[in-house]
């Protein structure tokens, strides 16, 4: 859908007005005669319109005027908007025109500050996503009637200017559901490191290390999942150097990138197999959030680190009761290869820790399915060694309304993963599993600051939740980690 600015009504569209608290309507229903705003009044009553924030009523537009229709979205108190606020009534708006049949949308935002604007936008960015990359002619012709929107606004260029950083933190989100969509024959350990590599188009630096490289380095816990796939596994580092000091302190974010997950040996049921092409959900965020702070030119050194492979069963495969060694030296035994997910961040962690020394490190998973036993299907776990850190995750998320919800780490726990043969095990048992995948993880971070986020619930919804959020891949998770780094690590 086309998205654009304007200071003046365009002829022949709908055109969507604002009505406030008290009945109050926005700026553009003044530029209305009185007959018009008369009209919008009226009908509203007679349909028993309650102003609840983010609903729409379609009116049909009066003789003689220049729009097609007109849309009435209540917007709460119209002085008090903020972005949030915005993205919400907005993104709602979109929603309730986009199949009303008219092609072309005019939403009157005069009067309202550019910043207030450029949420806008950024909503209707957010909210029309579809991934209809493999859509036929005949699923083509069903899209949403609606093309265009255009946003009346005072004054494009600071509307432009406002919308620029958020632009930036859209198409992060976008890149990280177009990844997460893709299905498991186009989005491989190979072809999803090529992807990457383009983004060094916006000023990343992006390394690909093969599985030569990770043999040399004993990255024995990862490569120990791809062993059972012929798409050779891959570990992708981004840097990006934002601040003023190239050398200063970075922070660092690590992302399993299981693109299919088979369970391997440990085989999953057939049914809803399917959507384990979304098992690189945690990867996703990172790339998306990479993508994000280049865009935007974030004043921060950033590290993502993503270990991408394929969890496939056949005779050179990974077996339950195999030990393999981790980068650290740590010596693992594989009760179950489709706990495979901490296996690969095992050595990523290690490896991003030991390498650049970061700040914090935040690893973000679809780690397990216990975690939607606990948390339903709209909070992300956080799992953290440092109240500082998950605090300031928690802050940031609610800033952005992405749920979190801090989990313990509690020390007695930990000898569920206790190994008779070896340092450690991959499972604890049913008991707190996503209790104990975090814990396992913490033996990796070296007592660095660190956050451990299971997104099992929330990288993929079938039910849309949020107007901003369509059904598929949702990118959770890139706008709380650009908003962490934006209040706290900026320079």
């Amino acid at each position: 859908m086309h998205i654009q600015l304007a200071t003046q009504y365009p002829e022949n569209h709908a055109l969507a007005v604002l009505i406030g608290d008290g009945d109050a309507l926005s700026a553009g229903a003044e530029k209305l005669n009185t007959i018009s705003s008369g009209y919008i009044l009226g009908s509203l009553k007679k349909l028993g319109f309650k102003s609840a924030k983010g609903k729409v009523q379609i009116l049909s537009a009066l003789p003689d005027q220049p729009y097609t229709a007109l849309a009435v979205l209540a917007a709460g108190d119209l002085t008090g908007l903020k972005g949030a606020d915005v993205e919400s009534v907005v993104a709602s708006l979109y929603h309730a025109t986009k199949s009303a049949g008219f092609a072309d949308l005019a939403i009157d935002m005069g009067s309202f500050p550019a910043e207030q604007v450029a949420h806008a936008m950024f909503a209707l960015t957010l909210a029309s996503y579809r991934f209809d990359k493999y859509f036929g002619a005949a699923k083509l012709e069903k899209a949403p009637s609606l093309k265009s929107v255009t946003l009346i606004c005072d004054d494009v260029a600071e509307v432009e200017a406002a919308f620029a950083p958020l632009k930036a933190i859209a198409d992060g989100v976008i890149v990280a559901r177009d990844l997460v969509s893709e299905p498991a024959n186009v989005l491989y350990p190979q072809s999803y490191a090529d992807r990457i590599k383009g983004f060094e188009s916006l000023g990343l630096k992006v390394e690909v290390l093969g599985e030569d490289e990770m043999t040399k380095l004993g990255m024995f816990s990862l490569l120990g999942v791809g062993l059972g796939s012929r798409k050779e596994s891959k570990l992708v580092v981004m840097q990006w150097l934002g601040a003023d000091d190239k050398a200063a302190q970075p922070v660092a974010f690590v992302g399993k990138g299981v693109t299919f997950d088979t369970g391997g040996i440990s085989i999953k049921p057939a049914e809803g197999m399917e959507d384990m092409k979304w098992d690189m959900g945690g990867s996703a965020t990172v790339v998306g959030t990479m993508v994000a702070l280049a865009g935007r030119k974030a004043k921060v050194n950033a590290i993502g680190v993503v270990g991408l492979v394929e969890n496939m069963p056949d005779g050179n495969a990974q077996r339950p009761g195999d030990v393999v060694t981790a980068m650290s030296g740590t010596t693992i035994e594989v009760i179950n290869t489709d706990a495979e997910g901490r296996l690969v961040l095992a050595d990523a962690l290690w490896y991003t820790q030991d390498r650049f020394k970061p700040q914090f490190m935040i690893d973000l998973a679809t780690l397990t399915g216990a975690m939607i036993i606990a948390l339903g299907m709209d909070y992300a776990g956080v799992f953290s060694n440092n109240d500082d850190l998950a605090e300031k995750i928690s802050e940031a998320s609610k800033s952005v309304s992405e749920n979190t919800w801090r989990m313990p780490l509690p020390t007695q726990y930990e000898k569920q993963i206790d190994s008779k043969i070896a340092d450690i095990r991959n499972i604890g048992g049913r008991p707190g599993g996503s209790i104990t995948a975090a814990l396992f993880l913490q033996r990796f971070v070296n007592n660095v600051p660190w956050a451990h986020l299971d997104i099992a619930p929330t990288a993929w919804t079938n039910e849309q939740r949020l107007p901003t959020v369509p059904e598929g891949a949702t990118g959770w998770g890139v706008r709380t980690l650009d908003a962490l780094v934006k209040a706290h690590y900026e320079v």
